[in-house]
C-alpha cells in the first residue's frame, strides 16, 4: 500500500498508471475492519497499485471526489475513473474483490 506524502504525489498517481485509491481514516471502525485484509486484496490484484488516502488529511480532495463515506474505493487508470465503490457501509473482502473484478481497462 502506497501512502502519499503530499497532494502532489497523490496527483501523480491519478494521472499515471492503474491505481486503486482506498479512502480511510484512523477513527473509522469499518476501515479498521477491512485494513488487515488489504494486503491479500493487493496480492490478488497485483496489476494495480493501491494508494491509501487519509480522508482527514485530504479532506478537500475527498469532497471534490464526492467521498462522503468511508471506507471507499476509486479506481483510476491514466487519469480516467473506471469505477467506484463509495458509500458508508462496511465492506467485506469479497465485496471489494467482486468490485475490482468488475472494473475493466479499455
Amino acid at each position: 500500500m502506497i501512502i502519499p506524502e503530499n497532494l502532489e504525489e497523490l496527483a501523480g498517481y491519478v494521472e499515471k498508471g492503474k491505481n486503486v485509491f482506498f479512502f480511510t481514516a484512523d477513527w473509522c471502525g469499518d476501515c479498521r475492519f477491512i485494513k488487515p485484509q488489504m494486503p491479500e486484496i493487493e496480492q490478488d490484484f497485483s496489476d494495480w497499485r493501491f494508494i491509501e488516502v487519509d480522508r482527514d488529511k485530504y479532506i478537500d480532495l475527498a469532497a471534490s471526489w464526492s467521498i462522503f463515506g468511508i471506507p471507499s474505493f476509486v479506481v483510476i487508470a491514466d487519469g480516467k475513473e473506471l469505477g467506484r465503490l463509495v458509500n458508508k457501509n462496511r465492506k467485506t473482502k469479497q465485496e471489494i474483490e467482486d468490485f475490482l473484478k468488475s472494473v475493466t481497462v479499455d
